[in-house]
C-alpha cells in the first residue's frame, strides 16, 4: 500500500512530464524550472539544447536565509525574493526571455508570486 506522499509525488511528476513534453528551454528561450518543498523554492535557468543551468537561486542560499528568516522560502515573500534573484542573474547572463515551467506544481501561491517576481525585474515570461 502507498502512502498518500508518494501518491501526491507520483502525480505531480506525471504533472510534470505532461509540462514537458511541451515545453522546451533553447539558448534563445531558457527554461525557467521552479522546485518546491514544504520549507523551500528554488529556480533554475536552463538551456536544454547544451543541457547546461544558466542561473539559478534558491532560498537555502545563506544570503537570502538571512534575509528571509525563519519563513524562508516557504511563503509568499520567499518565493519572491527567489524570483528577483533568479531574474537579476538571468539578466546578468544576457537572458531577457524565458519559458516557464511550472514543474507540475499548480500555478498559485508561491509559484505564481515566483513567476510575478520574474516579471517585475523586466524578464518577459
Amino acid at each position: 500500500m502507498t502512502s498518500k506522499a508518494a501518491t501526491v509525488r507520483t502525480l505531480r511528476i506525471r504533472r510534470h512530464s505532461r509540462v514537458r513534453n511541451k515545453v522546451v528551454g533553447s539558448a534563445a528561450r531558457p527554461r525557467l524550472a521552479v522546485s518546491r518543498s514544504h520549507r523551500h523554492i528554488s529556480a533554475q535557468v536552463i538551456d536544454d539544447g547544451a543541457g547546461r543551468t544558466l542561473a539559478a537561486a534558491s532560498s537555502v542560499e545563506a544570503e537570502l536565509r538571512r534575509s528571509l528568516g525563519d519563513g524562508g522560502g516557504g511563503n509568499v515573500a520567499g518565493a519572491k525574493a527567489v524570483g528577483k534573484l533568479v531574474a537579476s542573474r538571468a539578466k546578468e547572463a544576457g537572458i531577457t526571455r524565458l519559458v516557464f515551467d511550472r514543474g507540475g506544481f499548480a500555478y498559485h501561491g508561491r509559484v505564481a508570486a515566483l513567476a510575478d517576481a520574474v516579471r517585475a525585474e523586466g524578464v518577459e515570461l
